[in-house]
C-alpha cells in the first residue's frame, strides 16, 4: 500500500451529473421491476460471476475509492483500507465461495398426515430492493450489503449520504462499470432524492443510520407494506470489571472508541469502570492515546492516523455535549481541545459525567468517552434495563462466571468480550441490532437472507391420500379410516 499522502489528491473532476429528477428515478425503478423476472431466472453462477466482477472493480479503483474519503473527511488510506475495503472483500469473499450452496433448495421433513408428500424452502430474490447508507463508512456501508442483495438475486438501487459526495461518485462509477442500470444503480443527489426513492413500493429497504431516520424509514415502508431492515446505533457501554486486564482493555477501548472519530455505530460510546480500577484505567487510556495518537496535543492534531468530524453540524453538536458535561461537573481525565475550523475534537475521556448529562441520553457519535464508575454489577443492570438496547456490549474481564453473567443480565445487538469492533469482521456471525438499534441483520448467509423470500414449496407424491380428509368428514370418526387418524394422532402426542 503506497504511503498516507498528507495532501492526498482529491479525486478527478465529476462527469456532468446525471438526471437524478423525480421522473428519472421512477423510470429507473419501472425498469428494474420489469427486469427482475429475468434476472431472477439466473443461473446462480451468474450470480457469482457479477460478484467476480465487482471485486476486480474495486482493486482497479482501490486508490481512488482512499484519496476519496481522505477528500470527504480526511480520513486515514490505512484505516479506510482495513475497515471498509477489506470489509467487503470479505463479503465478496464469502459470497463468491458459499452462494451456490445458500441458494440450494433445503429439503424439510413432512409430518405423518402429509405422508407421500416432499416438503422444501427454496430462497427467492426479494425482487427490487433499496439500500440507503450511513456516511460514516461510505464504501462499506453501500457495498456490503450491495453483495448479499447480488448473491440473492435481486435488482437494486442505492443511496448514498449526500455528505460524502467524492466517496459517492467513486462508488457509482464502480457500480455502473460493472452492472446495468436495470440491475444495480447508485442514485446520487441531496434529501430530495432520498424522499423520492422512500415514496416507491420497494420489495425491501435496507437502512443503515441513525435510530430517529430508522422510525421515518419504517413508516414511509409501511405504506407499502414493504419489509426492512434497519441497522441502527445507540449508546454501546463498555464494561471493565475488577479482574479485567487494564492496560489492555485502555488500549482495545481507546481504539474502537476513537477510529473514525468515533463516528462508528458500534464504538463503545461509554464506559463502566469498576471503581478499585478507575485510576490505572486512566493511566493506562493516556498511555494509550500516546502511542496511537502522540504524546502531546500539536502531535495528535496533526497526526495522520486521526480521522475528522464530518461536518461543522456535527462538530458543533459533539463541542455543546462536551461543553455541557463539563459545566456539570465532568473532568477531562485526556483531551478535550476543539478547533471547529478543522472539523477536530481530540480524543477525549471524561470522569464525573452526570448519568442524566445530555451526553448520556443520546449517542455521542464522535471521539468523547465518558467513564463512570461502579461498585456492584446489579448498578450497570438497573442503569442498562432503563434503557434503549444497545447495539453493542464489550465486557472486559478474566472471570468467566462475570462474563456469563453480563451476557444472560443484558441485552443488546450483539456482544464482544475482551475486545471492541471485532464481530462485525466475522462473516459467520449476525450483525445486527435489538430494539431500539435495529432489527434483522446481515454479514455472510445472514446477509443473503436478509435479502431473499424464503418460499415454501409443498409437493404431492405419491400415494396421494390427502383426498381421505375431504369432506364427509364422519369417515375421520369410523372405520380403518378412523383408526389410521387415532394411531397418527397417538404417534404425534
Amino acid at each position: 500500500m503506497s504511503e498516507f499522502r498528507q495532501e492526498a489528491a482529491a479525486p478527478d473532476a465529476a462527469p456532468q451529473a446525471a438526471d437524478w429528477s423525480a421522473e428519472a428515478i421512477l423510470a429507473r425503478f419501472r425498469s428494474q421491476q420489469d427486469h427482475q423476472w429475468k434476472i431472477r431466472q439466473r443461473p446462480v453462477q451468474e450470480r457469482v460471476r457479477k460478484l467476480k466482477e465487482l471485486k476486480r472493480a474495486i482493486v482497479s479503483h482501490r486508490e481512488e475509492i482512499l484519496d476519496a474519503m481522505y477528500a470527504d473527511f480526511r480520513k486515514n488510506r490505512s484505516e479506510a483500507e482495513l475497515s471498509e475495503i477489506q470489509l467487503v472483500f470479505t463479503e465478496l469473499n464469502e459470497a463468491i465461495a458459499r452462494t451456490p450452496k445458500w441458494a440450494k433448495a433445503v429439503t424439510v421433513p413432512s409430518p405423518i398426515h402429509l405422508f407421500g408428500t416432499r416438503s422444501e424452502i427454496r430462497y427467492q430474490p426479494r425482487g427490487v430492493v433499496l439500500i440507503m447508507a450511513a456516511w460514516n463508512y461510505p464504501f462499506a456501508l453501500i457495498f456490503a450489503p450491495l453483495v448479499a442483495a447480488v448473491a440473492a438475486g435481486n435488482c437494486v438501487m442505492m443511496r448514498p449520504s449526500e455528505k460524502v459526495p467524492n466517496t459517492s461518485r467513486v462508488s457509482g462509477k464502480i457500480v455502473a462499470e460493472v452492472f446495468d442500470p436495470e440491475e444495480a444503480v447508485l442514485i446520487e443527489g441531496d434529501q430530495t432524492s432520498a424522499n423520492v426513492l422512500l415514496k416507491l413500493p420497494f420489495d425491501h429497504v435496507f437502512f443503515t443510520g441513525s435510530s430517529p431516520v430508522g422510525k421515518k424509514i419504517m413508516a414511509a415502508a409501511a405504506t407499502h407494506l414493504t419489509s426492512v431492515t434497519l441497522e441502527l446505533g445507540g449508546k454501546s457501554p463498555v464494561v471493565v470489571d475488577e479482574t479485567a486486564d487494564i492496560p489492555y482493555a485502555a488500549h482495545c477501548i481507546v481504539w474502537g472508541k476513537f477510529v473514525n472519530a468515533g463516528q462508528t455505530c458500534v464504538a463503545p460510546d461509554y464506559a463502566f469502570v469498576h471503581a478499585s480500577k478507575a485510576a490505572a484505567f486512566f493511566v493506562a487510556a493516556r498511555s494509550a492515546l500516546a502511542t496511537s495518537y502522540g504524546a502531546k496535543e500539536d502531535q495528535r492534531h496533526a497526526s495522520d492516523d486521526y480521522c475528522r468530524m464530518i461536518d461543522d453540524s456535527n462538530t458543533h453538536r459533539v463541542q455543546r455535549l462536551l461543553e455541557d458535561a463539563l459545566a456539570a461537573g465532568a473532568k477531562i481525565e485526556a483531551g478535550g481541545q476543539v478547533d471547529s475550523r478543522d472539523r477536530y475534537i481530540a480524543p477525549t475521556i471524561l470522569s464525573g459525567v452526570q448519568p442524566e448529562s445530555p451526553l448520556m441520553q443520546n449517542e455521542i457519535f464522535g471521539p468523547v468517552l465518558p467513564v463512570l464508575t461502579y461498585q456492584s454489577r446489579d448498578e450497570i443492570y438497573q442503569f442498562l434495563r432503563s434503557r434503549p438496547k444497545p447495539l453493542a456490549l464489550y465486557i472486559f474481564s478474566r472471570a468467566s462466571q462475570n462474563i456469563e453473567e453480563l451476557v444472560g443480565s443484558t441485552s443488546a445487538g450483539g456482544t464482544v468480550v475482551n475486545n471492541c469492533l471485532m464481530h462485525l469482521l466475522n462473516p459467520n456471525l449476525p450483525f445486527g441490532g435489538a430494539g431500539a438499534s435495529g432489527f434483522g441483520s446481515y454479514h455472510g448467509r445472514f446477509g443473503f437472507k436478509a435479502f431473499s423470500h424464503e418460499r415454501a414449496v409443498l409437493v404431492q407424491g405419491w400415494p396421494r391420500l390427502s383426498h381421505l380428509f375431504y369432506p364427509p368428514y364422519a369417515r375421520l370418526k369410523t372405520g380403518w379410516l378412523g383408526s389410521a387418524v387415532g394411531l397418527a394422532r397417538r404417534l404425534r402426542d
